[in-house]
């Protein structure tokens, strides 16, 4: 097939890159000249394991190139792919600029039929006024369809989700264009639901807002192991052993992050509102997550004493989750935010990334981050932090603390180098 993928950011350079490698003839274009020049010259903007090695791939037997001309890269193409952001607007709703934009380019190119696919996230009922605003911009009926076809990508495992994907949602008005959106994913293996669009799109909200709900209930059920002396671990796989809750999104820390969940749940909040519908359980869980950072200083309050100026805390982890440079919604970011609020002195250590943050050094590495350090955050689950030499961190150390806020530290070797091990949930 024939494939345009509009918008080169995570969704849509990782989707360009899986549909290319699944044989199809496959042009990506953004009207970022810059990052189109790099993606060109092999600068990958995004990190993602194993997409760098699949783009070059791809790109030097020529199913994947980039353009930087959108509309000139939509002409010609069977398909085109909807892959911009939706960011939230000022009410939390979901801003369409992005998408609208697009639509307004392949309007202006559309020679033949065009199968339009929304990859983007989007609010139920966006299908519908896509329909509406072509055919208000003149393009026949006939000359378009419009498909919800939703992403399920974890950052950091983006490319192994897409290639073996759980389910396949392809929200459609017609058959016949259902059939031409599976044929896209025809040589994978995974449950294809064939819905409406409205469905569709109501299927990607609800997934991220449950999983939202489900780390919001952990987080708030390891505050009542705190207070009760019990371990949110042995809890949690009690828990999960039931096949209707299930292990999975059970790991308390310091809260979810990142470019979907925070705000999915705020457009779902949102398009509900709009149509008069009160959501209070999601409202409870954005709540609880928006509080969880300050758990951490409230640990780090119980031993340190009260925070005060000079106070001086290591934080390992800025990314909102390993294996990604994304540090939109950044919980580890808020957290320095608040200790810095507070007087402290952070010095921090991130793997790939090292924002500029007020009061915040950034170190060169893991133990030079707790050099002089009176207490340490754990707050990014970085696999290379599990297996740091603990009697070093101690020499270096200050002080004492160990706040592990992922509860994936070995709580032994840290005891057993001289170390105060805190946990989340654990007594």
């Amino acid at each position: 097939m024939n494939i345009c993928v509009a918008g080169a950011g995570y969704v849509g350079l990782t989707t360009a890159a899986v549909l290319a490698e699944l044989g199809h003839s496959v042009c990506c274009a953004d009207p970022d000249k810059h990052k189109i020049k790099g993606l060109n010259g092999g600068v990958i903007p995004i990190q993602e394991p194993g997409l760098p090695e699949m783009v070059q791939r791809n790109s030097v037997c020529g199913r994947l190139r980039f353009f930087h001309d959108v509309p000139a890269a939509i002409a010609g193409n069977d398909i085109l792919i909807i892959a911009v952001g939706t960011p939230p607007s000022e009410d939390g709703r979901a801003d369409m600029t992005y998408v609208k934009s697009v639509l307004d380019m392949a309007a202006g190119v559309m020679n033949g039929h065009l199968t339009i696919v929304m990859k983007s996230t989007v609010p139920p009922g966006t299908g519908d006024w896509a329909d509406a605003y072509l055919l208000e911009k003149g393009i026949g009926a006939q000359e378009f369809d419009v498909v919800s076809n939703p992403e399920f990508l974890r950052e950091g495992t983006a490319l192994y989700d897409s290639l073996h994907p759980e389910r396949i949602v392809i929200g459609a008005a017609h058959e016949g264009a259902a059939e031409k959106v599976y044929g896209m994913y025809d040589r994978l293996e995974g449950e294809v639901v064939r819905t409406g669009r409205r469905e569709a799109e109501l299927i990607k909200y609800g997934s991220n807002s449950f999983l939202a709900t489900k780390l919001s209930f952990i987080n708030e059920l390891s505050r009542v192991c705190d207070a009760y002396g019990a371990d949110i671990t042995q809890v949690a796989i009690g828990i999960g052993l039931d096949s209707r809750i299930g292990h999975k999104f059970l790991g308390p820390g310091i809260g979810y992050g990142g470019s979907c969940l925070p705000k999915d749940v705020s457009a779902l909040i949102g398009a509900a509102a709009a149509k008069g519908v009160e959501m209070p359980l999601l409202g409870a869980a954005a709540g609880v997550n928006a509080s969880q950072p300050d758990i951490y200083v409230s640990k780090l309050e119980a031993e340190l004493g009260e925070l005060k100026d000079g106070t001086r805390i290591a934080v390992w982890g800025a990314a909102f989750k390993e294996d990604t440079d994304d540090i939109r919604s950044s919980q580890a970011i808020v957290l320095m935010e608040r200790l810095q609020e507070r007087g402290c002195a952070i010095t921090a250590y991130d793997p790939v990334v090292a924002p500029v943050l007020p009061g915040v050094a950034w170190a060169g590495s893991a133990l030079d981050a707790v050099q002089g350090a009176e207490a340490l955050v754990l707050a990014t689950g970085w696999s290379q932090f599990k297996f740091i030499d603990w009697k070093e961190v101690k020499a270096r150390m200050s002080g004492t603390i160990v706040v592990d806020g992922r509860n994936m530290l070995n709580r032994k070797l840290i005891e057993e180098a001289g170390l105060r091990y805190v946990g989340v949930g654990r007594p």
